[in-house]
């Protein structure tokens, strides 16, 4: 058949239709969703900074136990995008390990995502307050749960699940995809970084451009390690640090801005 993939027996128009249909469940969506949400803060009375944007909020409140129900029920179900592609790349006799996302270097994965982390992090930083400042930016709340003894816990999970979500999807799945659907490296580095940029809009432009620099680098290095290993640590360090240093920090000092 012209245009298969001997070994699947899959056309380019089928992987084409998989890949927009992971999209459209996961953070397809998501940009979709943040993009509205955008137009919404920018036609809104007063400025960006002046509005909030917080990330991990109370599903119930004043009932514990029914909010926990409802966290990990959100982290749970927003990793079944995860396992469809893990699914789809077991169809081709590989499985998650075609794209660098198993156990097989733990230290190595571990020692990169740190590096990458340390990095990113300060500058990740200064850039919000900058653009925060400049008025392209919402005051991003990372998190607004009630002092429970889940609170941390459920933090981690929610940095965790986030990261595995993003890695997974918008830079070992994507690129894969589009290498097989005959994408040049250039213009598969702009949709994966373009695409995570848009799914950060709903923070203001400065997250859409942020989070599209982010993209470019996390790109860079999948593409020289092939591994979504030490992204996945990356990520998971930078979103930890944020939430659960906002919950420690918020009110407490003055640098950091609050709602």
């Amino acid at each position: 058949m012209a245009g298969s993939f001997p070994e699947a027996g899959l056309s380019r128009r089928f992987l084409r239709d998989e890949t927009v249909l992971v999209l459209a469940l996961s953070l397809g969506a998501s940009g979709v969703s943040a993009l509205i949400s955008f137009i919404g803060s920018v036609t809104r009375p007063g400025g960006l900074k002046d509005q909030a944007a917080t990330l991990n909020s109370s599903a119930a409140p004043g009932r514990p136990w029914l909010d926990l129900a409802w966290q990990l029920f959100g982290i749970t179900t927003a990793l079944v995008p995860v396992a469809l592609v893990a699914h789809f790349l077991l169809r081709e006799g590989s499985g998650l390990r075609a794209i660098g996302f198993d156990r097989s270097r733990p230290w190595p994965d571990l020692g990169r995502g740190t590096a990458i982390a340390a990095v990113i992090g300060s500058t990740g930083i200064a850039f919000y307050l900058a653009a925060r400042g400049l008025g392209f930016n919402l005051t991003v709340v990372p998190e607004d749960l009630p002092d429970v003894w889940w609170k941390y816990p459920v933090l981690v999970l929610s940095a965790l699940q986030n990261s595995v979500l993003e890695e997974v999807i918008v830079v070992g799945y994507l690129l894969r995809r589009l290498d097989q659907l005959g994408w040049s490296p250039m213009a598969g580095l702009v949709g994966s970084s373009v695409l995570r940029g848009s799914y950060h809009l709903y923070q203001g432009i400065g997250g859409f451009v942020g989070n599209m620099a982010m993209g470019v680098v996390f790109v860079l290095l999948y593409r020289r390690w092939g591994r979504v290993g030490p992204l996945v640590v990356a990520h998971s360090l930078l979103d930890i640090g944020a939430f659960v240093g906002y919950a420690l920090l918020a009110g407490k000092v003055g640098w950091l801005p609050t709602a």
